[in-house]
């Protein structure tokens, strides 16, 4: 897990060093242990490492003929991609192999070999091309902007802003999705000039601009197939039990984050089955009374795996502290609540290990959200689409001008999804995959444990656990009132701790209790930031913050824009995030 950056200009010019290493400056915190550079003709590569396998000759660029390579992620099959194809390499690192495959069988080629989660950068100087590529499910970021004389890419927003190449200008359209959707969708972020990389797209590029464009889908094509309960669960226990032992593979300490669901308690069971040594495992919990508590559920499961469990309370008093950094981080912005926990559990984890793995993706691979069981009836029984209201509906007295277009980008998403073959469930599941996992689950995983140097990694975005669960038939996902039927049977069967059919609790995280209890200090601080201001009416942010506890309209509508103040803080008025909510919101901060 790494930062990765660079330049590939016009021919005849040459990449600004300078540049390359405030980019590479902007993106440390992705790798404290070391740093790279190359620079050759028009192309210069950049990259901040943060070592995981082969500590001691796998820095980067890694070279092989006329072709360099950097790269920000993990290849868990590079030792049969090293074997198998009998590649000769003069490191360990999971990084070499894909650039020798690239250089033999071309783009599609290498890519469709990989497994894993990765944003490359490939420099071959033969052919005076730059070709990037970011695996299928997006689960590593890597962004793009065309510049007057040539084209920019980096792991992270930050690195364009920090070096000076883009200024930071809001797209409205995405400021809409933020606030209606708390992510923003499609290939466009929320700044303008600054274009993401989409999952499982390649692009060349030459003489500063893309030539070419590859696409590698994440999930397999076609409806349900006929398959029998027992043979569906074998299937998938050897699918995953691959899955897990790849994603382990590591040359420094891992764990897990562990919650009370059953996303996670797999995870675990699979760990314990595969470890000699009891699981470290990590949970977060709340101190505020009625709040969502699974730290018990955790506890029962860690036990059950003789699990080595270490419990975070998260306190009001870290959270007021701890939150401007934390948005900060979010350069891409998500307002998913969930970055609040997966902050603090990150920083915990790092005193015991470098690695995590958790349970992104389940839900979205196994038909888990309430929201998909209404998306398979019809609209005369009572269905609806996923995301048919936004945060403000309810409370839209408070915004200047109520979001109109902000669900267009969801919608592409939707149509695409709804391929020949696929049933509701299947489509619901797909838009989903391409847009809410990689632009808000899997985009808060990434920023809040890079953030703290650890590698987070998701064993159900695989493409062997794609291919065994992806066209199940409806009944083995979606049961009556209950999602996730097959993962809830397997689990029933190999951690019977983990209660798999006990209802769902949900994980919610106490915005709205902490927001109400300062509430009559913090709207006005919140109405008054230029942000805010812009898009919201102060005197009803003032009255929305003084009531965010009466219910969950009011109190996400609060969180959102909270995020989007301290957000525009940091990365458009470019003030930092030095402080506490209270130091970076105040007057004397501006």
């Amino acid at each position: 897990m790494c930062g990765i950056a660079g330049l590939e200009q016009k021919q005849g010019t040459t990449p600004d060093e300078a540049v390359l290493r405030a980019m590479t400056t902007a993106l440390a915190h992705r790798g404290p242990d070391g740093s790279g550079l190359h620079l050759a003709d028009n192309v210069g590569l950049a990259h901040t490492r943060l070592a995981i396998i082969d500590l001691v000759t796998g820095d980067q660029p890694i070279f092989a003929g006329p072709a360099a390579i950097v790269a920000n992620g993990e290849i868990y099959n590079y030792r049969e991609l090293r074997e198998l194809n009998q590649l000769v390499t003069t490191t360990n690192s999971d990084c070499e192999p894909p650039l020798h495959l690239f250089r033999r069988d071309g783009i599609e080629g290498y890519a469709a070999a990989m497994r894993g989660m990765y944003a490359i950068a490939l420099h071959d100087r033969q052919a005076r091309r730059l070709v990037l590529t970011r695996d299928p499910f997006g689960i590593k970021p890597l962004y793009l902007a065309q510049l007057p004389d040539g084209l920019a890419f980096a792991s992270e927003p930050r690195a364009f802003l920090d070096a000076g190449l883009v200024q930071p200008r809001i797209r409205r359209a995405a400021r809409d999705e933020l606030m209606q959707m708390q992510f923003t969708t499609g290939a466009e972020t929320i700044f303008e000039g600054i274009r993401r990389v989409l999952p499982g797209e390649s692009i060349v590029v030459s003489d500063g601009a893309i030539v070419e464009r590859h696409r590698r889908a994440a999930l397999p094509e076609g409806g349900p197939e006929a398959i029998s309960e027992e043979a569906a669960i074998a299937r998938f226990d050897a699918a995953f039990q691959e899955s897990v032992l790849l994603h382990q593979r590591s040359d420094v300490p891992y764990g897990l984050f562990l919650s009370g669901g059953i996303d996670s308690g797999a995870v675990l069971a699979m760990m314990a089955r595969l470890n000699d040594r009891p699981v470290k495992a990590f949970t977060a919990r709340f101190d505020v009374a009625g709040a969502a508590d699974e730290n018990a559920a955790a506890e029962a499961v860690a036990r059950a795996t003789g699990a080595d469990h270490a419990t975070v309370t998260v306190t009001e008093a870290m959270v007021w502290r701890d939150l401007p950094a934390i948005v900060a981080a979010m350069d891409d912005p998500a307002a998913d609540y969930a970055i609040i926990p997966s902050w603090f559990l990150a920083q915990r984890a790092r005193q015991e290990v470098k690695v995590v793995l958790s349970g992104e993706g389940g839900d979205e691979m196994l038909g888990g959200y309430g929201r998909y069981r209404s998306a398979m009836r019809p609209w005369w029984m009572g269905g609806r689409q996923p995301r048919s209201a936004g945060s403000f509906d309810k409370v839209a007295d408070v915004l200047r001008e109520a979001p109109t277009l902000w669900r267009d980008g969801f919608a592409a998403a939707e149509a695409e999804a709804a391929t020949p073959g696929r049933t509701r469930l299947m489509a619901a599941q797909a838009a989903d995959i391409a847009e809410w996992l990689p632009n808000d689950l899997l985009l808060k995983l990434d920023r809040c444990l890079m953030a703290h140097a650890v590698e987070g990694r998701t064993p159900f975005l695989d493409a062997g656990v794609a291919a065994a669960c992806w066209r199940l038939p409806d009944g083995l996902k979606v049961r009556g009132r209950t999602g996730k039927w097959l993962l809830r049977e397997w689990l029933s069967r190999h951690l019977p701790a983990a209660r798999p059919f006990a209802p769902k609790q949900g994980f919610t995280v106490p915005v709205g209790a902490w927001i109400a209890g300062v509430g009559e200090r913090l709207g006005p601080l919140v109405a008054a930031q230029p942000g805010v201001a812009e898009i919201a009416k102060p005197d009803r942010v003032a009255a929305l913050f003084r009531h965010a506890g009466g219910d969950k309209h009011r109190g996400f509508a609060a969180w959102h824009l909270l995020f989007y103040a301290l957000w525009h803080r940091a990365h458009v008025e470019r003030a930092g995030a030095a402080g506490d909510v209270w130091d970076v919101l105040s007057p004397r901060a501006a």
